[in-house]
């Protein structure tokens, strides 16, 4: 795509946008329904999908249109800012902004604000330390290089059509999502197969636990912790490591076929797993994860595949010890839950039918991943006169 930017001419943001300030009115009287809040806001997605019915205990009276930006001035390092398609009142988090349209394109503005110099811009001028809020005379002040309308036409064209390859890529990987726990529901729904106790069917071992003597030593060895493990993959882009004297090692170091699953977490994520496969050479785990080896009659896919059908169905979730704020499935809580153990020929079959349908969710998955990367990719591209 060649751009002119000989003709882009320098704006403040202020001079383009206009904040809506709309308030002191009762939503009732104008036929208002709805509600945003700060909660609502997904971060990074651009359109406004969820909200709440106005009540009598709603506060909020900041009204805005259809087509109007939403931004979260409060934490813009969450990337809140999104446009909803219908009318209602939003938080005083919120600030209501509105193109200048004989200027700036309103379909360009959600990709401006989105944009990396206009969030450093916002951080830069945030106050406060616990919960840290830009204002609008600050925003107003940034400045970029605007070009003429018909080439932001063309720029919102191709971000958009980016933003709607991404949603339709997030919405088949949800299908394939459901699908797939669905055949966990049924694979493994057999009364006549044999249960026995988790421990019974393999060796339970919670992590070394982390504390200021292990930071140091002559045996620092990487280790996973409960922000490595999501469901059914590793993240590992930020791995730690802490020291793991020869017998420890010995203890807690993992091997392929190895099942790490979250011990303290918040209770719709506690017992979230995945099977570790050697991802890291001469890898141990930490105590907020808890370790399930296959014995000699349980193959280690055929566990994991139960493990997961236990978290999306809810098992963990239903007998895990909860404090405040956070749910725990203990070792001696999860050695003693329920698990079919059939023979190695039908384990391998229900093995077969699960990884099918995993497979359609992790070529999706990437898919997505790759998807979700156009659009960043295409702002700094086309917008790095910004």
């Amino acid at each position: 795509m060649n751009l002119d930017h000989s003709k882009w001419i320098r704006v403040a943001f202020g001079d383009v946008v206009r904040n809506m300030t709309g308030s002191g009115f009762d939503p009732a009287e104008r036929g208002l329904e709805r509600a945003v809040g700060l909660e609502h806001l997904d971060s990074g997605v651009l359109n406004v999908r969820r909200w709440g019915v106005l009540g009598d205990d709603t506060t909020f009276t900041r009204q805005f249109r259809a087509g109007q930006l939403l931004f979260g001035k409060r934490r813009v390092y969450q990337r809140k800012a999104a446009v909803p398609d219908f009318d209602g009142v939003c938080s005083g988090d919120i600030l209501v902004l509105e193109a200048v349209a004989e200027h700036l394109l309103p379909e360009l503005l959600p990709f401006i604000v989105h944009a990396d110099v206009f969030l450093q811009h916002a951080l830069r001028t945030s106050a406060g330390s616990l919960s840290p809020r830009t204002k609008w005379s600050d925003l107003a002040r940034f400045n970029f290089r605007l070009p003429p309308m018909a080439e932001q036409r063309r720029i919102a064209d191709l971000l958009w059509a980016a933003e709607e390859s991404a949603a339709r890529n997030a919405d088949a990987y949800e299908q394939a999502r459901e699908a797939e726990i669905s055949v966990l529901a049924r694979a493994y729904h057999d009364p006549s197969w044999p249960v026995r106790k988790v421990s019974e069917a393999g060796e339970v071992q919670l992590g070394l636990k982390r504390e200021p003597k292990v930071h140091m030593g002559t045996n620092l060895r990487p280790y996973l912790r409960v922000a490595n493990v999501g469901d059914d993959e590793f993240m590992l882009d930020d791995v730690l490591s802490m020291n793991f004297k020869e017998s420890d090692f010995a203890k807690y170091r993992l091997l392929p076929g190895d099942i790490l699953l979250n011990e303290g977490q918040s209770l719709d994520l506690v017992g979230r797993s995945a099977l570790y496969q050697g991802e890291i050479p001469d890898c141990c785990f930490q105590m907020t994860l808890l370790r399930f080896r296959s014995g000699p009659d349980v193959v280690p896919e055929f566990a994991h595949g139960w493990f997961r059908r236990c978290f999306h169905l809810g098992q963990f979730a239903r007998v895990a010890a909860r404090t405040t704020s956070m749910a725990h499935m203990t070792a001696s809580i999860f050695s003693a839950l329920p698990m079919p153990v059939p023979t190695l020929d039908v384990q391998r079959e229900v093995v077969a039918r699960v990884m099918a349908a995993g497979e359609l969710r992790r070529r999706l998955a990437e898919h997505l991943g790759a998807t979700r990367q156009l659009r960043p990719r295409l702002l700094n591209f086309l917008l790095s006169e910004f």
